[in-house]
């Protein structure tokens, strides 16, 4: 592996690490496609930022920021100077689905891609090629994630049955379902591309092993459809689980093999072993088992320089408590007074208010539709 001394600039404060992904940015921007329930949620994360939300973009000045939510296609007629900047969840989310309309604590930034879109790099990934890790930032992150792993924490924060391991089995393989539509799929995924072919491959690979499989909670929720042949999950695996906590599970499996999921980051910081049939995020730097390796990706990197990179440097968090920019440390203590209260109200009638359960039958009515 070549030696990497060139860093993007740094923030000599580690405090402000947050605040990474709004350099750059220009004191004005434009935003396209976003529904009035994100605008809120784009002003709050771009702090000082000024945005206008626009219906139309092929008439913007010269040298125009333009907001895309995800992989977004940039609009017909869209000049070719504009730059692209495009938005997404962060890592740490929420406590409930986003497609559940639950707010985040964590969005991502990104002026270079985004960081599933396999095809081409993102921010992510140029942050993880080329950043020199302080021992301060190094420690930091160490700390985070032991606080993560400790707290019990995932991207969801969902799941309320408690799951045990079978006992007198040598090996346990979680298999996590993903929305087959989802556009990490459809720019990270290789080769394969859906639930259930992923099953039977981890099936024919380990046909000793104790498999487990897991739907992804928007599928299990009703919000989004099953994948293809995805009914049929149950003659591939020795166990289908539905209610159990992500974090539940991760403690007692031994390997976590995946497409993309997000899953396979948690299992990393978990000390688990991954298997990544796609080409997500966290592939390709020494630290997964990669069926299909990522040949740019090309610098190994420890379990805490992936964790300050993905975790500290590049999402942008903003408190539920005040609706500024905070810490990931901040954010952390706040996903977990937020679960604590969430399992406190789980059965009380106030617990989904009289909007949300509206809008999530209508979320339902359209994700069987897809």
């Amino acid at each position: 592996m070549s030696q990497i001394t060139q860093a993007p600039e740094q923030t000599q404060d580690c405090d402000q690490a947050g605040l990474f992904a709004l350099r750059g940015l220009p004191p004005a921007v434009f935003a396209f496609g976003f529904s009035f329930r994100k605008r809120a949620i784009v002003r709050r994360f771009l702090a000082n930022v000024q945005v206008h939300f626009v219906f139309r973009t092929k008439n913007l000045p010269v040298g125009s920021v333009l907001l895309l939510w995800g992989s977004t296609a940039v609009p017909e007629q869209t000049p070719q100077y504009i730059r692209i900047v495009r938005l997404e969840d962060g890592f740490l989310r929420s406590v409930g689905l986003g497609a559940d309309l639950i707010h985040p604590v964590s969005w991502v930034i990104d002026q270079s891609g985004i960081y599933y879109d396999a095809r081409q790099p993102s921010d992510l990934e140029l942050l993880l090629l080329n950043t020199v890790f302080s021992g301060q930032l190094l420690a930091r992150a160490a700390l985070l994630r032991e606080r993560i792993v400790l707290s019990g924490l995932t991207k969801y924060n969902l799941g309320s049955l408690r799951w045990q391991r079978p006992s007198g089995v040598l090996t346990v393989i979680l298999v996590p379902g993903q929305v087959e539509t989802d556009a990490s799929i459809y720019f990270g995924a290789v080769g394969i591309t859906g639930n259930l072919a992923l099953l039977q491959t981890v099936r024919r690979a380990n046909p000793d092993a104790y498999i487990v499989y897991k739907p992804h909670p928007d599928v299990v929720a009703g919000l989004r459809a099953q994948g293809q042949g995805e009914s049929a999950a149950k003659q591939w695996c020795d166990e289908l689980v539905v209610d159990s906590a992500m974090q539940e599970m991760l403690n007692q499996v031994d390997e976590v093999h995946v497409m993309t999921s997000l899953t396979g980051f948690e299992a990393l910081l978990r000390g688990i072993k991954v298997v990544c049939y796609g080409q997500p995020f966290y592939a390709g730097w020494g630290l997964s088992d990669d069926v299909i390796p990522v040949t740019r990706r090309h610098r190994l990197l420890s379990l805490d320089e992936l964790v300050a990179a993905s975790l500290i440097l590049y999402p942008t968090y903003v408190s539920r408590r005040t609706g500024k920019i905070t810490t990931p440390e901040q954010a952390l203590d706040e996903l977990v007074a937020w679960r604590s209260g969430e399992q406190k109200t789980k059965n009380a009638i106030y617990g989904i208010s009289w909007w949300r359960k509206i809008m999530r039958i209508g979320l339902r009515i359209r994700g069987r539709s897809r």
